[in-house]
């Protein structure tokens, strides 16, 4: 006998559009380091020319769903501004809302009837699919068919994009094809390419770039997070995403990319009993998070060597104590630098294929160490 679908918005499953140990865009109260492109979307709607289409694009995790809600809870308290006896309105210079305002709390509550947030849903067994199906987008012919709500407006939220199947996006293009009145459907996408050319020229794109290593702080303080006392290797690891950082925090990514950073430094070598130990963590039970994001350490370290030696000097700042030392030894020279992104192409791509085929982790860690060591021992 199957299971009812999980319903999704139960606070106590995880949501496929919220980070792991991160509040939801929609409970961020403020955005840090995206000004231009709160301003490119205030200009379009001070023009009185909203486009009923955009695309949110950037790296994961520095901010687009927050600013995607953002604009949501903007439009659906901001009435459609009529001309009165001084003639037009001034132009609005914020997106912010009063936290106290009707809208900010049914969007809080999830209970807001203009809006309509899509991401991957549950399946009959209770379990998150890993696609947007056709049925997600096919629940917004009902959500059009409702009465508009204050100001006339209604809002739709894809996060992501990207996840969209096939036929969920081309049922989603023929809703931007022919948008309902007074409609804005918000986009996000960590990787526009992979969307529909179709439905990328049917979208104004909002581009979000890296947050600065004092914005990505001031934003991760919101989360509540605990910083390093070294924030430095948090940004250099992070590349300016509060998702990544958050990533790091939690999983004790640091601590793993400073092992393996004492691991480079013992090569061509190579000290077989550490390479051991960080192999053996990888394959605990349960550590399947942290054998990702291992891997992912993995190709940010090779990525780094390769960095190095085509440019003649170590990346800054360091991502761990010591590490600029131990790249410039490993790759001193551009032909060293791309024998590592040789390296990085060919691990990456057999890592990869090993966990999709479900290969003992360890066995898939010493294979990728010993092949550094490889390449260092040339």
């Amino acid at each position: 006998m199957s299971r009812a679908p999980k319903p999704q918005n139960d606070e106590d499953l995880p949501r496929a559009d919220q980070a792991p140990g991160a509040p939801h865009p929609r409970e961020t109260a403020q955005i840090f380091g995206q000004d231009q492109a709160e301003q490119d979307f205030l200009t379009a709607f001070n023009s009185d020319r909203l486009h009923h289409g955009w695309l949110l694009t950037g790296p994961q995790g520095i901010g687009k769903a927050t600013l995607a809600w953002r604009i949501a809870r903007f439009l659906l308290a901001t009435p459609p501004a009529e001309d009165g006896l001084f003639g037009a309105p001034p132009p609005v210079t914020s997106l912010s809302i009063d936290p106290d305002h009707p809208v900010s709390h049914r969007i809080h509550a999830l209970a807001e009837p203009g809006l309509a947030p899509i991401t991957r849903s549950y399946n009959d067994k209770g379990k998150l699919r890993d696609q947007i199906v056709v049925d997600d987008i096919r629940k917004l012919n009902r959500f059009f068919g409702l009465s508009a709500t204050e100001g006339g407006r209604r809002v739709v939220i894809v996060d992501a994009a990207d996840d969209m199947n096939t036929s969920a996006a081309n049922a989603l293009l023929k809703m931007l094809e022919e948008p309902p009145a007074r409609t804005t459907i918000l986009l996000i996408s960590h990787q526009p390419s992979r969307l529909l050319p179709t439905i990328r020229s049917r979208c104004r794109t909002l581009r979000l770039g890296p947050l600065s290593p004092e914005d990505m702080q001031s934003a991760l303080a919101q989360a509540g997070a605990d910083l390093p006392e070294n924030t430095e290797h948090l940004a250099a690891l992070a590349a300016g995403s509060v998702g990544a950082a958050l990533r790091l925090l939690n999983l004790g990514g640091l601590k793993i990319y400073a092992e393996l950073i004492q691991i480079l430094d013992t090569m061509p070598r190579l000290d077989r009993q550490r390479a051991m130990a960080l192999a053996e963590a990888a394959a605990q039970r349960g550590a399947a998070e942290k054998f990702e994001l291992l891997l992912t350490l993995v190709e940010v370290s090779l990525a780094r060597l390769a960095r190095t030696g085509a440019t003649g000097k170590p990346p800054l700042p360091e991502a761990a104590n010591g590490e600029s030392a131990v790249l410039a030894r490993l790759a001193a020279d551009p032909q060293r630098g791309r024998a590592w992104a040789d390296l990085s192409a060919e691990a990456t791509a057999r890592a990869r294929h090993g966990q999709a085929v479900n290969l003992d982790p360890a066995s898939l860690v010493l294979d990728t160490v010993f092949k550094m060591q490889d390449t260092a021992s040339r």
